[in-house]
């Protein structure tokens, strides 16, 4: 997400990148951490919608036949292998899935303490020639996906790249959008959004709240 954007719900919509949400709690609105959150998606609104991108992709992409799925670490990583199950089922052919680490290529990492660097797994024929999808979980100001552009163009040359998310929140800081979006949510910029994903969570929902702190951290 970016961290302007990421999930905070990544991006606070995105938030950190890893760990953007751990928000625990039951559907409902929910008091914690001086911050009340409500649903906005659960589990069959998530399935529903990478449902319905996996479709547009193959509608969009020719039959989806040169689609490289990379997901934006954490929750876009899982985000990517869930769309590759669904193209699999639509299109009966394995889709090559991976994941790229943007840590290196952020615009605030003087700004920022240190932070791990995630995995870039790059499938094995490349991306050299290919249609790439970017997968994250929240859109918010375009950082971090800049940030990803720069790093793909640093692996190879696709012949085009675009863009998948579950949630576009809005704010944008740079001339980015999506291609493919599970939810348009508005929001305002005191409003955070939180993406949880059961690999990583335990539980698939997407929680809006209100920020606790003008130090939320963005992307």
């Amino acid at each position: 997400m970016d961290t302007s954007e990421t999930s905070d719900i990544g991006e606070t919509g995105e938030t950190g990148h890893r760990g953007e949400s751990g928000h625990r709690g039951g559907t409902g609105r929910t008091e914690g951490a001086g911050e009340a959150v409500r649903p906005v998606l659960e589990a069959p609104d998530i399935a529903r919608a990478l449902t319905r991108i996996a479709h547009e992709i193959v509608e969009r992409a020719k039959d989806a036949d040169d689609v490289v799925l990379l997901g934006i670490p954490t929750r876009g990583v899982f985000l990517a292998r869930r769309l590759a199950g669904k193209l699999a089922e639509i299109t009966g052919r394995s889709i090559p899935v991976g994941s790229l680490d943007i840590t290196m290529y952020r615009d605030d990492l003087r700004l920022r303490p240190a932070r791990a660097l995630a995995r870039t797994d790059i499938p094995g024929d490349g991306v050299d020639g290919r249609l790439v999808v970017l997968v994250d979980d929240v859109l918010f100001s375009g950082r971090t996906i800049r940030a990803a552009l720069d790093a793909l163009g640093d692996i190879g040359r696709p012949r085009a790249v675009q863009l998948a998310v579950l949630v576009d929140r809005g704010h944008r800081e740079l001339p980015i959008r999506a291609d493919y979006v599970g939810k348009n949510l508005p929001t305002s910029l005191r409003e955070t959004v939180k993406v949880q994903l059961a690999e990583e969570d335990g539980r698939d929902t997407v929680l809006l709240g209100l920020k606790h702190s003008a130090a939320s951290g963005e992307r």
